[in-house]
Order: C-alpha cells, then sequence, then structure tokens
C-alpha cells in the first residue's frame, strides 16, 4: 500500500482547505487523517471505513472537517472549513488494511510522507 498526500498548504484564519490522500493497493478497510502541530504528539483528526458511512471525527474538528471518499479514484478528503491558526500542523494519511480502525494510531499499518498546512 502507498499513499500520497497533497493540498497542504498556507490558508488564512476563517479559510479552508482541502486535502487529498490517494491510496494505491488498498482494496478494503479503514482509511484515516491525523496531525502532529509543533511541538505536540500526533493526534487523530477523522477516519473512514472504506465503502461505507462509517466515519470519525476528533471532537476538535467536529462540525469544520469533513472526510470522504471517492472509490472509484482511491481517494481520501479532508476538507478543512474555518481554519484556525491551532490547525497549523503535519498532516498525515494512513491506512489500517481490513479493519475498523477509528482513531487508534497503532491500528495503522501505512503512513503517507505527510503534508504541511500553516494557518496565519
Amino acid at each position: 500500500v502507498q499513499l500520497v498526500e497533497s493540498g497542504g498548504g498556507s490558508a488564512q484564519p476563517g479559510e479552508s482547505l482541502r486535502l487529498t490522500c490517494v491510496a494505491s493497493g488498498l482494496t478494503d478497510g479503514t482509511m484515516g487523517w491525523f496531525r502532529q502541530a509543533p511541538g505536540k504528539a500526533r493526534e487523530g483528526v477523522a477516519s473512514v471505513y472504506l465503502g461505507t458511512s462509517l466515519r470519525m471525527v476528533a471532537h476538535f474538528a467536529t462540525g469544520r472537517f469533513t472526510i470522504s471518499q471517492d472509490i472509484s479514484k482511491k481517494t481520501t478528503y479532508l476538507q478543512m472549513n474555518s481554519l484556525e491558526p491551532d490547525n497549523t500542523g503535519v498532516y498525515y494519511c494512513a491506512a489500517s488494511p481490513g479493519q475498523w480502525a477509528e482513531l487508534n494510531q497503532r491500528s495503522y499499518t501505512y503512513w503517507g510522507q505527510g503534508t504541511q498546512v500553516t494557518v496565519s
């Protein structure tokens, strides 16, 4: 499984960004987005079980961030609206084949290289 993220960049508070993760070699399981803010531990943002409506969104992201998927394109998206400076960090896409992994980082086997999001 290979994961390639894109869509990061700079934004001003209140603006939006959409992150994209293309997964090759994954047919079933959970796709998740995680972030690591400067000086902090990596934390879960949102996850989705491929081909279903099963989702989990971290409390801080509820109402502003949306995870979605396009199975035909093997792509998972993270739409981030009303961005705040606290949302700054490196965002990682991750995959957990064959199971519903929620936002349990230990359950994710494959990780992308990360994409920087800066809100200021």
